[in-house]
């Protein structure tokens, strides 16, 4: 659209606007009618750690909110002269999974427990075995029933519970719903109704029913909305939290809150069955879109659903890149003290680019990236080791190879429990992270990991905020009967270009021959685990 339309688009409210609550930013964007970003505006913002719990301050989602729809809206008004006064339609994603109990009166009754707490494992394991169905820590319904194991007293006060999506929406048009992505990482869906397995929550209720609190559990869940359904509007208190300027009109139209597993999805077009994404950063996860059931439960693996309600077999690997930037970090000291000042992104191409010369398997190499503990392979802590024998082929290439193998090892673990035992089908995996910002490579390495197509959208950077502007897109304007699959591919996704690769069987069997070494040499990591460890540390 030239500069003219946009802003007759903005003045007449031919917008979607996606808010996405990220880890460490909370980001706003407002697409035009062909989904194209118009303006995007953003807030920094951290966990932190109080009393044994990761949290972020209640006072903070809303500063953080009012910041970055601010700054998209400056944005707006700098480069159009337009002041928003009206949208075509909102929508709010964040991170998944955690624990918010709220009372009758609308107070939070404990600060906000995100994902990245692991104070669950008793909870975890027990409703694992109850349902029969693997429950991980993160999950709401752990986290609800560990306060329950011990006794917490806010536990007989709660009137309902839900996500950070689910509350800021709330905040918003005064509606206590969820999308069904969104609710897959609370508690386990029914893929036939749309809503929690009625059976799970019976088992639930029958094992919490000596406590005789006054509530049960399907009454302080969130309903449950699908995609492309009117989730409600923004109020006039909406108005005054969103738009500290209260231009804003209420009455605009909200489709169901996301988490970021579900608006990854819809960025990168994965919602087809047989057909996944990967994301890749600091940590990385893989999900895919499954045309059945898993024959067994399988701790690694995490099920949750599509927005549209599809199951999705989810990979997660607390460890991914870190380690890499950290030595590719070290390679820029070294550049840097010869006096040869190079550009980052240069320094990562050049890299990168090397481990296509390697050996296929990295010459005998070893490397563990764990900053952090890593549920996968069962290590509480990590720490980045790197080994080699007097026999391994010890070069840059096979160096930075094995590096990204590395990277991916755990989740390449995990993902042949889906491929091999379970005999999952993967048509394609759509890529996106920093890492692909370098061609071929990255690509190229995950495709050996998962023996799979892997592709990089033109529209890979775009992130979350933009998928979940997508799904306010298609509430307001998806024709009747249309499915979300069908909107995707046929309007959103029709002219974006994209690289495509396909596993070299060189390549796939090198990941192979280097996961063997990866999964025998655990005892080694185990090792340093434990012999580095602060209590041995002046030992």
């Amino acid at each position: 659209m030239n500069h003219s339309d946009v802003k007759q688009a903005i003045t007449d409210g031919e917008t979607s606007l996606g808010i996405e609550f990220g880890s460490t930013r909370i980001k706003a964007v407002l697409m035009d009618d062909h989904f194209e970003t118009i303006a995007s505006g953003s807030h920094e913002w951290e966990n932190r750690l109080e009393h044994g719990f990761w949290t972020y301050n209640q006072v903070d989602m809303i500063t953080g909110l009012q910041e970055a729809y601010s700054d998209m809206k400056q944005k707006v008004e700098s480069t159009y002269g337009i002041t928003i006064r009206t949208i075509g339609s909102i929508g709010i994603s964040a991170m998944m999974h955690g624990y918010m109990p709220f009372d009758h009166t609308g107070e939070l009754l404990v600060p906000f427990r995100t994902w990245r707490n692991t104070t669950t494992s008793q909870a975890a394991e027990e409703l694992t075995d109850l349902f029969q169905h693997n429950i991980p820590e993160r999950w709401s319904i752990a986290h609800l029933y560990q306060a329950v194991l011990n006794d917490e007293q806010h536990v007989s006060r709660i009137d309902h519970i839900t996500t950070l999506s689910g509350y800021i929406h709330w905040l918003l048009t005064g509606n206590q719903v969820i999308g069904t992505g969104d609710a897959s990482g609370m508690f386990p869906l029914d893929e036939t109704t749309l809503d929690y397995k009625q059976s799970m929550v019976d088992q639930f209720d029958e094992r919490t029913a000596s406590k005789e609190y006054p509530w049960k559990l399907k009454d302080i869940l969130p309903k449950v909305l699908d995609a492309g359904e009117k989730a409600g509007t923004l109020t006039g208190a909406g108005v005054k939290i969103l738009d500290q300027s209260q231009n804003l009109q209420p009455g605009i139209p909200f489709c169901p809150p996301e988490g970021d597993a579900g608006t990854g999805m819809v960025a990168t077009n994965s919602v087809r069955k047989r057909i996944g994404n990967v994301s890749v950063g600091t940590s990385v996860f893989a999900m895919i879109v499954l045309e059945q059931d898993l024959s067994s439960i399988h701790p690694e693996i995490d099920l949750v659903t599509t927005p549209n309600g599809s199951p999705v077999a989810m990979v997660h690997a607390n460890n991914c890149s870190s380690d890499l930037d950290a030595w590719l970090g070290l390679f820029r000291e070294f550049s840097d003290a010869m006096g040869q000042v190079v550009d980052s992104d240069k320094l990562f191409s050049v890299m990168l680019t090397k481990a296509l010369e390697a050996d296929p398997d990295g010459g005998g190499l070893l490397s563990y990236g764990y900053f952090s503990g890593e549920n996968i392979t069962g290590l509480e802590s990590g720490r980045p080791l790197f080994a080699r024998s007097p026999e391994s082929t010890f070069n840059l290439a096979n160096f930075m190879r094995t590096h990204l193998f590395s990277a991916f090892g755990a989740l390449k673990i995990g993902m042949d429990l889906l491929t091999k035992e379970e005999q999952v089908t993967i048509d394609n995996m759509f890529a996106h992270g920093g890492l692909f910002k370098t061609p071929v490579v990255g690509q190229k390495i995950v495709a050996a990991a998962i023996n799979a197509p892997v592709s990089v959208m033109e529209t890979a950077g775009e992130g979350g905020a933009w998928g979940i502007a997508i799904l306010a897109s298609y509430m307001k304007s998806k024709e009747k009967e249309e499915r979300l699959e069908d909107f995707l591919d046929e309007k959103v996704f029709k002219d974006i270009g994209r690289q495509e690769i396909y596993p070299d069987h060189r390549d796939v069997e090198g990941f192979e021959t280097f996961i063997e070494r990866y999964k025998n040499g655990l005892i080694i990591e185990q090792t340093a685990v434990d012999h580095l460890a602060p209590d041995n540390q002046n030992h």
